[in-house]
């Protein structure tokens, strides 16, 4: 792990979806007076399509080449926090990606009753369609959970705190690089 400061580097947030990537990047981009950008969101704004269907026409692998895609050139950029999709470690090339940054990943942990909860209503999520989500929940976080530990510098459950709460907590850890250490 480099030297870790908060000043223009990167960072870039991991995890499951329903673990808060989106609303405590956007919290931490104010509070540290950063670009927040959202990968699938981005996705969605240059191709003009919601990634449910890209899922549709160009199905996972497809979707997995853009999102592959745009990490990358995310991770070209300064002084940004970046939300990931929750599928974002299942591809070696990714993991390599940011295992390789000098941003600072940042692994928002959170158990699964904490993820149906945030997603009770979402039927945005291609794989969250149709009946037996926490199976399939469960199914992810035994694949995905040791990859986001993999690529992490550092980790922080979420679930029982609020958006703003979970990101100050995380800024003011930045804060302080003699705390800055990997926590499980």
């Amino acid at each position: 792990m480099q030297s870790m400061t908060i000043n223009s580097r990167n960072i870039i947030l991991v995890g499951p979806m329903g673990a808060g990537k989106t609303t405590v990047g956007k919290q931490i981009a104010i509070q540290l007076q950063k670009k927040f950008i959202d990968i699938d969101q981005e996705l969605e704004k240059r191709t003009g399509v919601s990634i449910n269907l890209i899922f549709e026409i160009e199905k996972e692998a497809g979707f997995r080449t853009r999102e592959t895609a745009m990490l990358a050139e995310l991770l070209q950029l300064e002084n940004a926090v970046i939300a990931t999709g929750g599928g974002i470690v299942g591809m070696e090339e990714n993991r390599q990606l940011l295992q390789q940054t000098d941003g600072l990943v940042v692994y928002l942990k959170t158990e699964v009753k904490h993820q149906l909860k945030r997603l009770k209503r979402d039927k945005q999520r291609p794989l969250l369609q149709g009946e037996g989500r926490r199976e399939r929940l469960l199914k992810l976080a035994r694949m995905r959970n040791p990859l986001y530990d993999q690529v992490a510098d550092v980790a922080f459950a979420s679930g029982r705190t609020s958006s703003y709460g979970m990101a100050k907590k995380v800024v003011d850890h930045l804060k302080n690089p003699e705390k800055l250490k990997r926590i499980k």
